[in-house]
């Protein structure tokens, strides 16, 4: 399946891309991680002098081995945006965590309506309560990626007395939702407290960040820091928590799978992930090879 371009209408042309943002879940990642002709895309991308950056909702240490097989990346956006990580040095060298105050309100609106199963996200690691990890160990999920949480996630004792011990250091808290009409009225409510956001990466969860914690914002200060000007960035991303650094980037992509809404604001639909939809915009956009 070929991409599909739409108008660009912020610049009625197709900008000099100098610096890639990647999603990776249901973006770049395939079936079986990273393909490999996506990555020789990717670093033939680099050779060329473009910064790849990922950007993801992931905590540092939920990142596949395949992102550090990447040669030439430097760059890493974590947890929706809330930290940047040089990888040469491995070195955290940005920050926008959740307020401390917002966080003892956030965990006592949660812990009041019983809201569980709840991911706290913190100094790169990613924790939630031990009866939760137990129980998708011997009896899995319908809703949860059973195998994905038992693989990234340490259990503590008690999440929420956890979560308000690390207040002052939290990047951002995963809540899971079986009943999507949950989710939505939680999303809701939350959605009305300043000092946070709230958005969505998979069918099932909720996503809690700082008032401006986002992939957006991180993206800018790191355009910023090369000095590379927005408008000669390509984004690429699937889901609602992609939306903001597509509407911000001069390119924006949605591969073939993303969520309807998020097709309607992209600039360009390339194909799916599991088609290597990201190594097709590459090469159209940036190689010039399609």
């Amino acid at each position: 399946m070929a991409g599909t371009q739409k108008i660009n209408e912020k610049h009625g042309r197709v900008p000099k891309i100098k610096l890639i943002a990647l999603d990776l879940d249901g973006t770049t990642l395939g079936e079986a991680g990273i393909s490999p002709a996506t990555v020789a895309v990717l670093e033939k991308a680099i050779r060329k002098g473009v910064h790849v950056v990922i950007a993801t909702g992931r905590v540092f240490c939920s990142l596949p081995e395949d992102v550090f097989r990447i040669r030439g990346l430097e760059y890493v956006i974590n947890s929706n945006g809330a930290h940047i990580t040089y990888l040469p040095e491995q070195e955290v060298i940005y920050s926008n965590c959740i307020g401390a105050g917002d966080i003892l309100a956030v965990a006592d609106i949660l812990e009041a309506n019983r809201v569980h199963p709840i991911e706290v996200f913190t100094e790169g690691r990613a924790y939630i309560d031990e009866e939760v990890y137990h129980d998708l160990a011997q009896s899995g999920s319908d809703f949860m990626n059973a195998a994905y949480v038992l693989a990234t996630r340490t259990p503590v004792t008690g999440i929420y007395d956890f979560l308000r011990r690390h207040s002052g250091s939290i990047e951002n808290i995963n809540i899971h939702f079986r009943d999507l009409g949950d989710k939505a009225d939680f999303w809701r409510l939350l959605g009305q407290r300043p000092g946070i956001t709230v958005t969505s990466s998979v069918k099932h969860n909720l996503e809690i960040g700082g008032a401006t914690t986002s992939k957006a914002a991180a993206i800018a200060w790191l355009c910023r820091r090369l000095a590379i000007g927005e408008e000669n960035v390509m984004a690429c991303g699937d889901s609602p928590n992609d939306i903001a650094m597509l509407k911000a980037a001069g390119l924006g992509v949605a591969v073939g799978n993303a969520e309807e809404e998020v097709k309607e604001i992209a600039d360009f639909i390339s194909r799916s992930n599991l088609e290597d939809g990201v190594a097709y915009a590459v090469k159209k956009f940036v190689l010039g090879e399609e």
